[in-house]
Parts: structure tokens; C-alpha cells; sequence
């Protein structure tokens, strides 16, 4: 538990702590596109997640686990060198494939727990290393100030390279094997189809709906998508079966979908909100109240509570029920948010419980996922999870991007983002969760016809 926590820890590191320090980014790389700087990393997971999940399926977990960490670190150290932004957007490319570390952790997890077990486990280790990145947020926040915004991707190389070493010391070697094709092809249209959409929401925005460039990423984008699900609607072993997906599965997935971009794209909002001061007289604003390091540690807060309550509650009441009710918190939260944007206070007890519903969401969508699947398809399944909720993060984180950059206002010579930029993109996550709180209560309903009581279920997961 305590190793897989700490691999864990090296997502966070690589994936969400570039937040803390999105501005001077920003400023570094003189652009207005957040979602390029911080979504990347997202969109690579599409491609990484289940190329990776098969792989452990039939190279087993834990080798699969160690050249994931060794693809995050190298792109940690290509990201801290970078001259320009499309290196680094390389750079975090690679990085994204330490979002397979998370559902490769779930999958060690499962090979050594009675299920019973594992659903707690599971909601501990997904969550628990939020415990080490409150620390690291405020050390974070006070190296980069000194050194700059690149020792926090040193940092993240460190931590990946030692934990090669300590994953191949701790963790055993799954016995069981499932041999699969690994549909590289597959991988590269979904990843490229989706590049190109999301680059036409981004360039849009400021270039022209209609410009030729936007609208060639766009029909470039949705040819590759197009010809990604005819082909694996014929391939013996795509990318992704969509064909072999139950009803329960496809919902799950979805409410995975919405309710994680909803709640990333929130905190792709709160730095850029906490970088600005209510003196600017913009209707909101918290830079004057606090730092964006405290902002940042509460919803990691409530990821090391949600994570862990939510494993207890699915043995109790099931994990679909678990997942309705962390998805309604997430709908509460985001609303907190319209006050939120102007009051610390308000602020930091919205991130909070962002926190939680995103640990109690994550914690239950792989216990839901898991107990849908066979013995098999662990790592498959599991990676259609982390897939789920790398396509709704940068979906949404573009989409909130374009927004923002569609409303901007000069102040004082200075291009800055206006409050119906930024309380729009919060009525589009509030909008969102609301969804699939209704998806997730459709879910509670067909999953116990599948699943039958917790109990049940569990009993017939373990024979």
C-alpha cells in the first residue's frame, strides 16, 4: 500500500502540480493557451492508458508499472529544459503516461486483495498520496519562486527515477497473463483525432471559427476519429472494444467522463482566479486574500478523505451508489464556486469538497469498473477508466480555455480574463455535474440489476 501510494504520488507530481505554477508558465512561454500547458499531459494518457493496460496484460504489471515511471520521468527532464513551448508540450507528452500508473496500482491492488478488501484498498491509494502533495504544494510553491517554475519538473524526475528502483525492490510480478495485440495504429488516430478537435476549440476562439487553420485541425481531427471507430469496429483486438462494453460499464464510464473534466477543468480555474487581486475591481478575484499553494492543498485535502471513505462505503451500500452521491458533492461544490471566486473562505471549502467528490469519484469508478470485469481484463478495463478521465480533463480544460480567451478585457494595458469568462466556465462544470448526477443515478439503478445487493456482488466477484 505504502509503495503504490507513492507511485501515486509521481501522477500528481507530473500531472497536477503544474497548476501551481500556471501563470509563470504562461508568462515564460509568452502564450494565453492554459489548456496547451496543462492538458497535454491529459490527452497523451488517451493514448498512453490503454496501450499500457494491455501491455500489463500481457507483460505483466509490474514491468509495465516501471517503464511508465521512466517515460514520465524523461519527459519531466524534457519539460525542465525546454526553450519553447512545443518542446515542452513534448515533454508532457511523455508525461502523460503516468496517468497508466493508476489504474496499474488499482491492478497490483486487485492481484493480492480478497475483493472485499480491495475496494478499500483501492479508495487509500488512489487518494493517500494527496497526504504528500499538500506538503509539496507550499515547498513547490516557494522553490519555484527562488529557481523558477522548471525545478518543479526536476523534482517530478527525481521522484519517478526513484521509484523505478523501488517498485522493482517491493512490488511481486502478476502470475497472470492474458497475451493481446497492442494496437499502436489505433492509439494514434484517437490521440491525433482528438488533438486535432480540441485544436480547433483552442485556435478558434482567436483566430476565427471559420479560418482555414482551425477548421483544417477540425476536419482533420474528426477524420481520424471517424476512421478510429470504423476500424475498431472490425479489428479483432482495438485500441478500445467498444463492442464488448455492458450497459453498466458505458455509464460508468460516462459519469466518469463528465464528472472528472468538470472537476479538472475547476482546477485548471482556481490559479488563474487566485492570480488576480479583487483591487482590480474584475468581480472576482482571491490573489490578495491568499496563495494559490493554500487554494491548491484543499482539494488534495479532500482527495485523501473521499478516496478512502468512498472503498468503505462501496462494501456497504455499493460502489454505484458510492460514485451518485461523490458526483451530487462535486454539483455542490461547483456551484460554491459562483460565491467562491470572490471569497477565500467560500473558496477553499468548495475545493475541499471538489476534493472529496473527485477521490469518492475515482475511487469508485474503479471499483465499479473492476467488479464489471473479469479476472482477464483487470488492466484493460482499469485503463478505460484512466482513458475516460484523460479525454473528460481535456475537453473540458479546452472548452474552458476557449471561454476564457473568447471574454477577455484590457486593464490598465493588460489583457486579463473578465468575470463573465470566468462565471461561465464555472455554469458550464456546474451544467456538467448536473448531467451526470442523472447519468449516476441511472447507474445505481441498472447497476443493481447487474450486480445485485453489495453483498451479492462481492460474493459473486470473489468465487
Amino acid at each position: 500500500m505504502v509503495v503504490v501510494t507513492l507511485v501515486n504520488f509521481v501522477v500528481d507530481s507530473a500531472v497536477t502540480a503544474p497548476l501551481l505554477v500556471l501563470p509563470e508558465m504562461l508568462d515564460h512561454f509568452d502564450t494565453d493557451q492554459p489548456a496547451w500547458l496543462n492538458a497535454t499531459a491529459m490527452l497523451a494518457g488517451v493514448m498512453w492508458a490503454p496501450l499500457l493496460g494491455k501491455g500489463a496484460d500481457s507483460y505483466g504489471t509490474r514491468r509495465v508499472l516501471m517503464l511508465t515511471l521512466l517515460l514520465s520521468g524523461v519527459g519531466s527532464l524534457i519539460c525542465a529544459v525546454a526553450p519553447d513551448i512545443w518542446f515542452f508540450v513534448t515533454g508532457r507528452v511523455l508525461q502523460g503516461a503516468s496517468l497508466a500508473a493508476v489504474f496499474l496500482s488499482v491492478a497490483v491492488v486487485r492481484g493480492v486483495c480478497a475483493p472485499h478488501i480491495a475496494m478499500i484498498v483501492v479508495g487509500v491509494v488512489t487518494s493517500s498520496s494527496a497526504v504528500l502533495s499538500i506538503a509539496s504544494r507550499f515547498l513547490i510553491e516557494h522553490l519555484a519562486t527562488k529557481f523558477g517554475f522548471q525545478v518543479l519538473f526536476f523534482i517530478s524526475a527525481f521522484v519517478a527515477a526513484a521509484m523505478v528502483v523501488i517498485v522493482r525492490a517491493f512490488i511481486p510480478e502478476s502470475l497472470s497473463r492474458t497475451p493481446r495485440r497492442i494496437d499502436i495504429g489505433g492509439a494514434l488516430l484517437l490521440g491525433g483525432g482528438l488533438a486535432g478537435v480540441l485544436g480547433y476549440v483552442s485556435l478558434g476562439s482567436g483566430l476565427g471559427w471559420l479560418a482555414a487553420g482551425p477548421l483544417a485541425l477540425l476536419v482533420g481531427g474528426v477524420t481520424a476519429l471517424a476512421r478510429w471507430f470504423l476500424v475498431s469496429s472490425r479489428k479483432p483486438e482495438p485500441l478500445i472494444d467498444i463492442r464488448n462494453l455492458s450497459g453498466p460499464l458505458k455509464l460508468t464510464l460516462l459519469v466518469v467522463f463528465l464528472g472528472a473534466g468538470s472537476y479538472q477543468s475547476m482546477l485548471q480555474l482556481i490559479p488563474l482566479i487566485g492570480d488576480v487581486s479583487a483591487d482590480q475591481e474584475l468581480g472576482y478575484g482571491l490573489a490578495d486574500q491568499g496563495s494559490v499553494a493554500l487554494l491548491l492543498a484543499a482539494p488534495a485535502l479532500g482527495v485523501v478523505l473521499g478516496g478512502p471513505v468512498a472503498g468503505w462505503l462501496a462494501v456497504r451500500i455499493g460502489p454505484a451508489s458510492t460514485l451518485a452521491g461523490g458526483v451530487v458533492l462535486g454539483l455542490v461544490a461547483t456551484l460554491g464556486m459562483f460565491l467562491g471566486a470572490a471569497q477565500l473562505p467560500v473558496a477553499l471549502c468548495s475545493a475541499f469538497l471538489l476534493g472529496v467528490s473527485v477521490g469518492a469519484l475515482g475511487a469508485s469508478g474503479f471499483n465499479m469498473a473492476g467488479a464489471l470485469a473479469s479476472a482477464g481484463r483487470q488492466g484493460i478495463v482499469s485503463s478505460l477508466v484512466v482513458v475516460m478521465v484523460s479525454i473528460g480533463s481535456v475537453v473540458f480544460d479546452f472548452v474552458g480555455s476557449a471561454v476564457l480567451d473568447s471574454t477577455v478585457v484590457v486593464v490598465d494595458g493588460e489583457t486579463t480574463n473578465s468575470a463573465v469568462g470566468v462565471f461561465s466556465y464555472i455554469a458550464i462544470a456546474s451544467a456538467t455535474f448536473a448531467i451526470a448526477a442523472m447519468l449516476a443515478v441511472m447507474l445505481v439503478r441498472s447497476a443493481g440489476v447487474s450486480l445485485g445487493p453489495p453483498s451479492t456482488g462481492l460474493k459473486s466477484l470473489a468465487e
